[in-house]
């Protein structure tokens, strides 16, 4: 029976001191004298413990899933606000908590790091907190936002040599990046129901007119939420690439570029299981996240999306099992030494 690995899990459930400490922060850059010191954050492991066990942890025994990779809260990185010292600070605090989530619960998180971006500033300034959380907490993957601004889009596209530092060490490391986007500061951008969306299907546009995966062969992006409008425009997608002279997709990205399965109704998901090979689907929920509610037409919730897996009449257990635990272990290599290291 597989393992079901879910790569798409953020800490949305953190205790309430973390949003106070971070409101201060923000706070503190109009008035310096009022900034806090990352040692005034205090969280014990007991609240750490009851925010997972009644939230993350109770979810994923109900609905049968294994393993959750462990991230930041995607909206609360907001990479647009301050400068690099505040996102720097602001993006250890929420990877320690990470970690301590995955030593308090080792076989079923593990953590994925948040990056120090900031809008204008050298990627290469994230590699030091790249480097520790890889070193000092396990992270077996990294979330990269391809755009710190929040919705205004003022960073070179991924294909720019922009970003090379990071993908070095992600090449180096053998680490994947999630490619995902943060808090729309941008009113015509809705955050979940717009700027995720856009920034899935921005992303593989741009590797799509790109070479970028000459220069790096062994790069891995994951592109979360069933990839956006990808799967659904596969044909536009097709004939574009088909216009610029480029290989075929499957060539040209599907060696590199995985989708994960945060879609949120069966017909999606079917969607994605039609249109995009089975080796390049990884199951993930992102619970407790951007959609929480019950499906009234199921009465189940949105974000159980094991269910949809389970039910797919298109899939064999051979694909469920790929989608299930293979893939995230054969794209995450880090997790596959992890769980090898345990026997498992």
């Amino acid at each position: 029976m597989s393992l079901v690995i879910d790569c798409h899990g953020h800490y949305t459930t953190a205790p309430k001191a973390l949003e106070d400490w971070r409101n201060r922060q923000i706070a503190g850059i109009k008035d310096t004298a009022s900034m806090p010191h990352a040692s005034e954050l205090k969280i014990s492991d007991e609240e750490l413990r009851h925010s997972i066990e009644t939230n993350q942890l109770r979810l994923m025994q109900e609905r049968g899933s294994d393993i959750t990779l462990f991230s930041p809260r995607a909206s609360f990185m907001a990479h647009h606000i301050g400068d690099f010292q505040v996102s720097s600070t602001w993006a250890a605090i929420c990877n320690e908590l990470c970690f301590r989530v995955s030593t308090l619960f080792p076989d079923h998180f593990v953590p994925v790091a948040m990056l120090p971006q900031s809008p204008g500033v050298d990627p290469a300034t994230c590699i030091p907190e790249l480097e520790k959380c890889v070193k000092e907490y396990g992270a077996v993957g990294i979330n990269l936002n391809p755009d710190p601004s929040g919705g205004h889009w003022t960073s070179p596209p991924l294909s720019d040599k922009h970003w090379y530092p990071i993908y070095e060490k992600m090449v180096e490391y053998d680490l994947p990046a999630m490619i995902h986007v943060s808090t729309s500061c941008n009113a015509c951008f809705h955050t979940t129901g717009a700027h995720y969306l856009n920034a899935d299907t921005t992303a593989f546009m741009q590797c799509l007119t790109s070479d970028l995966f000459k220069d790096f062969p062994t790069l891995k992006f994951l592109i979360p939420h069933g990839g956006g409008a990808v799967p659904y425009h596969w044909g536009r997608f097709r004939g574009l690439a088909q216009e610029l002279k480029k290989p075929l997709l499957e060539e040209h990205l599907l060696n590199n570029i995985y989708f994960d399965t945060c879609v949120y109704h069966q017909p999606g998901i079917d969607l994605l299981n039609t249109v995009i090979p089975v080796k390049n689907v990884l199951f993930a929920s992102e619970m407790i996240g951007a959609v929480r509610g019950i499906d009234p037409q199921t009465g189940h919730y949105y974000d159980d999306t094991k269910r949809y897996i389970a039910n797919s009449k298109l899939l064999s257990e051979a694909d469920r099992h790929e989608i299930f635990e293979a893939n995230s272990r054969r794209v995450f290599s880090r997790l596959d030494a992890r769980l090898k290291q345990k026997g498992v």
